[in-house]
This record gives C-alpha cells, sequence and structure tokens, in this order.
C-alpha cells in the first residue's frame, strides 16, 4: 500500500512525495533518465525523451521503470497500488495512444510539462494490460500527478478512464478516489484549534492538552484512514518558504501515515512496511528520499547530472543531505 501527498511552498513552487509501502524490497534507487534519451515504446514509435526525469524504480533491460518521478519542468506523478479496481484493456485500442501500464509514469514525466498537457492527453490514450516481460505481471495502479498549480488522480477502470481533480492533493489506495472523497465528509469537524472548555450541568470539562479537535482523525494503517490523515495533515500544515522547511514538511507529514514492521500483516503472511519515503522538490529538480533501515536523507538533482550522455540511463550515487 501507498500514500502520496502534493502541495506547493509560498512562491508556488512543488513538493511532491510518496511512501512506498510493501513487505519486499525491488532493489529500487533513483534512476534518472537524460532529456534526448531514446525511449522505447510497447505500441507507437519509439522516441526521445522531451524532458529530463529523475525518480525511484528499478531499470528493467534498459527500461526505467519508475514508482514515482518527476521531471526539469515540475511535472511529477506517482503509482500507488488499486487491486479490485483497476482494469487496463487486453489490448491496443484503435484511434488511441496506447500506453502500457509500467510505461505511464515515464511517459507522463517525459512528453508533458504540466497537469493541464496531461489532461488534455488522457482524453485519447488507453492504458493496456501489458507486461514489460512475460516473466512479470502487470501491476494494477491508479496514479497522482501534480505540477505548481494542482493535482489530478487517474484511475483506469472496466468502463475506461476516470480523471478526477484532487483538491486535497492527496492520494491512497483502494477504494476509488470519489469514495475517499466522499469519506473526508465524516472528518468535518476535526481541526487543529484547542477547543474551548465544555459545561455539563456544574462540571467544566476542559481539554487535557493540544490535539483534541483533531479527535475523530484515524490513525491506523488502512487505506481510507491514511487517506483521511494525510489530507488533513496536508490541507493544515503552514505554508512554508525555503527548500529545508518544504522537504521536512513533506516527510513529517508522510511520517505520520507511515507503516511499521509487525503492526499489518498481509495476505501472504508478511508484514508490510514502509520501503521508502521519496520527495521531489520542483524547485531545486532534486529528488530527497530515506528508506525503512536508514532514515538518513539523501538526495539526487538533476543539476548533477547536467551534460549526461542521453544514449545512457543513469543511477547516480546519492549523497547523504546536509540542510
Amino acid at each position: 500500500m501507498c500514500t502520496g501527498i502534493r502541495f506547493t511552498d509560498s512562491q508556488g513552487n512543488m513538493y511532491f512525495g510518496r511512501n512506498l509501502d510493501w513487505s519486499t524490497s525491488y532493489g529500487e534507487r533513483i534512476v534518472v533518465v537524460p532529456s534526448g534519451f531514446m525511449i522505447r515504446s510497447a505500441f507507437g514509435e519509439d522516441a526521445p525523451a522531451a524532458h529530463a526525469v529523475i525518480g525511484m524504480g528499478i531499470v528493467f533491460e534498459d527500461y526505467p521503470l519508475y514508482f514515482d518521478c518527476g521531471n526539469d519542468a515540475g511535472l511529477a506523478v506517482a503509482g500507488l497500488n488499486f487491486p479490485g479496481y483497476a482494469c487496463y484493456q487486453d489490448g491496443p485500442v484503435v484511434g488511441k495512444t496506447n500506453v502500457a501500464a509500467y510505461e505511464f509514469p515515464l511517459w507522463i514525466a517525459a512528453n508533458f510539462t504540466s497537469v493541464d498537457e496531461v489532461e488534455a492527453a488522457l482524453v485519447e490514450t488507453a492504458i493496456v494490460a501489458k507486461p514489460v516481460s512475460a516473466n512479470l505481471g502487470v501491476s494494477l495502479l491508479h496514479w497522482i500527478i501534480g505540477d505548481g498549480r494542482r493535482s489530478i488522480v487517474v484511475e483506469y477502470m472496466k468502463d475506461g478512464m476516470h480523471i478526477h481533480d484532487n483538491p486535497v492533493d492527496t492520494l491512497a489506495n483502494q477504494p476509488t478516489f470519489d469514495w475517499h472523497m466522499e469519506n473526508l465528509r465524516t472528518f468535518i469537524t476535526a481541526n487543529g484549534d484547542m477547543p474551548d472548555a465544555a459545561h455539563w450541568r456544574d462540571a467544566e470539562l476542559s481539554p487535557f492538552g493540544s490535539g483534541a479537535g483533531m479527535r475523530g482523525i484515524p490513525g491506523d494503517y488502512y487505506s481510507p484512514s491514511r487517506f483521511a490523515k494525510a489530507a488533513f495533515l496536508n490541507a493544515h500544515y503552514p505554508v512554508k518558504d525555503n527548500e529545508v522547511e518544504n522537504v521536512s514538511r513533506l516527510f513529517h507529514t508522510l511520517g505520520n501515515v507511515s507503516m511499521v514492521d509487525g503492526a499489518a500483516l498481509m495476505a501472504d503472511g508478511a508484514y508490510e512496511r514502509t520501503l521508502y519515503t521519496g520527495c521531489f522538490s520542483a524547485r531545486t529538480g532534486t529528488y530527497y528520499y530515506s528508506t525503512y533501515d536508514d532514515p538518513a536523507l539523501r538526495c539526487v538533482s538533476l543539476a548533477d547530472c547536467v551534460g549526461a550522455d542521453a544514449t545512457d540511463l543513469l543511477e547516480p550515487e546519492p549523497t547523504v543531505w546536509r540542510p
């Protein structure tokens, strides 16, 4: 399972991040696609990347499989688990731009500059259940896509493409995004204020301390609970100014919905945990991350990769972030 958020700083620069929750690592690491890198297409013609892309993923036969990524135009995308609801096309659809599910994050980040552009293109796009290899399955996902202005959620189901405006800039897992938004109405009385004392007959009942206004916001790891808590924290966190404050904001927010080993048993008998938390800063083109076993923040910037040979994928060695 996973949780993702997006927000902007006081100058309108986007910060976009996610938790990736699962029981075992995939060997993921930061991968950079240089602008001009020739990208193989499952259904169309191979084409060079219009934008440099940085994010977390794995490389399979020289093809980057991104869990989440951002580009040099400040657009970012993350895929989150969506089983039971995601349903792609069995094969390419005539008259549509056909994109294999595994291609979707790179297709977005390599080709577009804004959410508006993406949304317009998706109207004529079909997502196809083609695996990257016969030995690998097709991940059932939905996606949050953001830029400096807004974010959307893309869900491809039995009845086709669903594109949702995302006013809370938050995504978790199943059920559908519109269900999560309806569920937020359950928590409309929650706030971050210190409540006044209540009076029951002659008794004055004063709060024990701060946090009483949040009573009712869930703290478990169930997907609807993580969505509600992340949306609440993302909505109430004060707007910050600089890179250090905003990177800190993202990791603190997602830390409140990160999964701890031993608390959430999966159907296969393994425990789920937050393998990594990633943050893309559109302000600096930097990708920050921490892992379950090493909470130190590490980072790579697109600026570190300027001038790279466009014929090669890059897997740069991250450095420990020292703000």
